[in-house]
């Protein structure tokens, strides 16, 4: 069976005692305990729950530069990051400054030949163009050296970032980044890059400079679409303002007249109308990433920013394209490593800690494959491949329990610089050092003590007949879900199967279906797609006529006519 959430405190349920006893849970494991808190969750208000960007440390300043450039008609450039978060965020400022009516450039170095943040030869090409004034957006926390090239060489500086400084903040004309200061005055920490750059935006209309009074009040708002793309797509904590921007940002979204998004809605099939959070996260945002992985961020940036029909209708089935290579590079990788496992079990037992690279793989897409094998074989998996330069980057995941961030924390010296999560993580490693890194994680393992990763736990446990479209409406009124604000989980003991089946192009993905009422023998449908990756040896053994365990998620079928509820599989346990 499965372990529940401790129940709600007495105190907390008499202060939420305008809450059904199933709210009032999931608004206190969310850590939220007044009346006034939970409002602002279930109903996050534009006017309300938005701070003043001007509270941010260095607004004041960046909004004055910025209008100055604009006025003056200096030369801005916008760098930013070439992930979902970067590039949304840089749309949001190309609408802005076109808006204006500045002179105006962006730039976003490519991930294979130039790598993650600023460097000194695009800041060089863009000095040679007329630059005088950069702004940043997701990049350049860590960028010291480069800014200090940039303001040698003439040019400002004005950093957006939400990432920590490695030391001193760079020698910038202005810093905007919630995390870098100690003494930081904003009262959200916890904006994307792309939102920090909507904030910039609303800060400058609210200094003003020439040609404001020509943009009608409100008009920023428009800006959410891409902004609520950043935030929903790097998996921001959808708490505080993040929650208003991710719920405006979904409401523009169904609604945008930007041409690329709408094509690239109907190329992923997806319902611009009804769209929600999964949408974004598991459609929108590949397809975006999937420009740097497999091409150029350039051609997702322009996606979002082309007027021109036949243009968003062409890039939008680029990116298409891009995103089933993606998925097809990643099919090859991930058969690669299973016949370097077979040769592996041919030689003996397989060490405790699984480790594979390849210089020709990309290490962009092998999170997605270190994610299969550790589910398969039960025990941490580093893959690696090669990036831009001669550093070697890799992405491993936990497949067990124990904590891959802990693990490499042990194994300090094997890498030039890590983070993660107790599942998850990233890495880079000298080239003399790749060859003896499985050894030095193998060790490592054996020597630390084990470091359980917390067993996912269910909010409730119900039974099948409870299962209903008043209970999903329930739910959805926490919605947009994410990161701090995952879906509910529903536990289900002793479920009957009652059909197996095995669907999609490679038969990857599994429907069941589980017994709902025994007097008119009605089913309801519960499925996981790449259930082999997401539940493991667990998929392949469950048959008709078994009865179970079952750990899921409850969503509406988009798909089938009256959208009945179904059941998003979690986690399958036999009896």
């Amino acid at each position: 069976m499965f372990n529940l959430h401790d129940p709600l405190d007495e105190e907390t349920r008499t202060t939420l005692g305008a809450y059904d006893d199933f709210t009032a849970a999931l608004l206190w494991r969310r850590g939220v305990t007044t009346p006034e808190e939970a409002r602002a969750f279930l109903t996050p208000s534009y006017d309300e729950h938005l701070h003043d960007p001007m509270l941010m440390t260095d607004m004041p300043k960046a909004a004055e530069r910025l209008a100055r450039a604009i006025d003056t008609k200096e030369k801005i450039a916008v760098w930013s990051d070439y992930d979902c978060d970067g590039i949304p965020g840089g749309v949001v400022l190309h609408d802005f400054l076109k808006k204006a009516g500045a002179s105006f450039t962006n730039y976003i170095p490519h991930r294979h030949n130039e790598g993650y943040g600023m460097n000194t030869a695009g800041i060089e090409k863009l000095r040679k163009e007329g630059v005088t004034l950069v702004v940043t957006v997701d990049v350049g926390i860590v960028d010291n050296d480069v800014v200090e090239h940039a303001n040698g060489l003439g040019m400002e500086v004005i950093v957006t970032d939400h990432h920590l400084p490695s030391g001193d903040l760079p020698p910038a004309y202005a810093v905007l980044d919630p995390n870098a200061r100690a003494e930081e005055t904003y009262p959200f920490k916890d904006l994307c890059g792309g939102g920090i750059a909507w904030k910039l935006v609303c800060a400058t209309l609210a200094h003003g400079f020439n040609g404001r009074d020509d943009i009608p009040p409100g008009w920023e708002k428009w800006l959410l679409d891409m902004a609520g793309l950043s935030t929903i797509a790097d998996m921001v904590p959808l708490r505080g303002e993040n929650r208003v921007i991710a719920k405006y940002g979904l409401m523009v979204m169904r609604k945008s007249p930007r041409l690329g998004f709408q094509k690239l809605c109907r190329a992923a099939r997806v319902n611009q109308k009804s769209m929600d959070e999964g949408d974004v996260g598991f459609m929108i945002a590949p397809r975006v990433n999937a420009a740097s992985r497999m091409g150029s961020p350039e051609d997702a940036f322009r996606l979002f920013t082309t007027t021109d029909e036949s243009e968003a209708d062409m890039l939008a089935k680029k990116l298409e394209a891009l995103n089933r290579s993606r998925r097809a590079v990643a099919g090859a990788t991930t058969k690669q490593v299973h016949e370097r496992l077979e040769r592996r079990k041919e030689e003996g037992e397989l060490p405790s800690v699984l480790v594979f690279g390849d210089p020709e793989w990309r290490p962009g897409l092998l999170g997605l494959v270190a994610n299969g094998i550790a589910e398969e074989y039960e025990r941490p998996v580093f893959l690696w491949g090669r990036e831009g330069n001669e550093v070697l980057k890799g992405s491993c995941r936990a497949g067990g329990k124990t904590s891959v961030n802990a693990l490499m924390h042990a194994a300090t010296d094997a890498f030039i610089e890590f983070g993660g999560h107790a599942a998850s993580g990233g890495f880079s490693v000298a080239p003399d050092k790749v060859f003896d890194l499985e050894n030095s994680l193998v060790k490592a393992l054996a020597s630390m003590p084990a470091t359980q990763i917390e067993e996912e736990k269910a909010d409730v446990r119900i039974s099948v007949g409870e299962v209903s479209g008043k209970l999903l409406s329930t739910l959805e009124r926490l919605a947009p879900f994410g990161m701090k604000n995952e879906k509910p989980l529903f536990a289900f003991h002793d479920v009957l199967v009652t059909q197996v089946s095995w669907f999609g192009k490679g038969e990857e993905h599994l429907r069941i279906h589980i017994l709902k009422d025994e007097v008119d023998m009605s089913t309801i449908e519960a499925i996981a797609f790449y259930a082999k990756r997401s539940l493991g040896r667990a998929s392949t053994t469950i048959t008709a006529g078994a009865r179970t365990h079952l750990l899921a998620h409850l969503e509406r079928d988009q798909f089938s006519r009256g959208q009945p509820v179904r059941l998003r599989l979690i986690s399958i346990r036999s009896i």
